[in-house]
């Protein structure tokens, strides 16, 4: 099968090429290739590819890698980010708002997700039908190496710490503390430092 998908992303270079082109010029093309590189290690490949060929593995096989691939082009140049959709269709039920995403991010299937926060830190992990979003004028902040798992919800001016876990189905809209594991609705702490607890979280 392994064999089969290899030869696929052969034959399909040529679609690949101006999204591989667009990545060899991008101003952010550290950044995009710190996603790679994040991907590579969630999805457990070693394909012994090139960066550019592992771009168009993501590309084609990742439907939810496109949207973030496109998020990046658009921060160096809107109108190629958009011109470049007819080769890779995007995610059409995956919107990624945020206003700033560290280099890392991964996101595991990715359907009927809203990702829409001031901020998102390096090496995060989002599920699909994750919201991430505003109550009023205000968004989350999501700091470095956490993970949002399937269903979760996490709404309003709020911070999540590094290293933290919102677990499924969770609904957050108060500030979540570093190394914590959270979850329910309202979520309060299950886990801190490694250690078992119980915490509701503080407004």
């Amino acid at each position: 099968m392994k064999k089969l998908k290899k030869a696929w992303c052969f034959i399909n270079l040529l679609r690949g090429l101006p999204s591989i082109i667009l990545y060899n010029l991008a101003a952010n093309k550290d950044i995009i290739e710190k996603d790679i590189d994040r991907w590579i290690s969630c999805c457990n490949l070693n394909l012994n590819f090139p960066k550019w060929l592992y771009l168009n593995w993501f590309l084609l096989y990742y439907p939810q890698f496109r949207n973030l691939f496109y998020y990046r082009l658009k921060k160096w140049n809107i109108i190629a980010s958009k011109l470049i959709q007819i080769f890779y269709r995007p995610l059409d039920s995956l919107f990624i708002y945020a206003d700033n995403i560290g280099p890392g991010l991964f996101i595991q299937h990715g359907f009927s997700t809203i990702i829409n926060a001031k901020s998102i830190g390096e090496n995060c992990w989002i599920n699909q039908q994750v919201t991430i979003g505003y109550i009023k004028d205000k968004c989350p902040v999501i700091g470095n190496n956490v993970r949002i798992t399937a269903g979760a919800i996490v709404v309003g001016g709020v911070n999540v710490g590094d290293n933290s876990v919102i677990g499924a189905n969770s609904v957050v809209n108060k500030d979540v503390p570093d190394n914590c594991v959270v979850v329910g609705n309202p979520a309060f702490v299950v886990k801190r430092n490694g250690v078992k607890t119980k915490e509701y979280l503080n407004s």
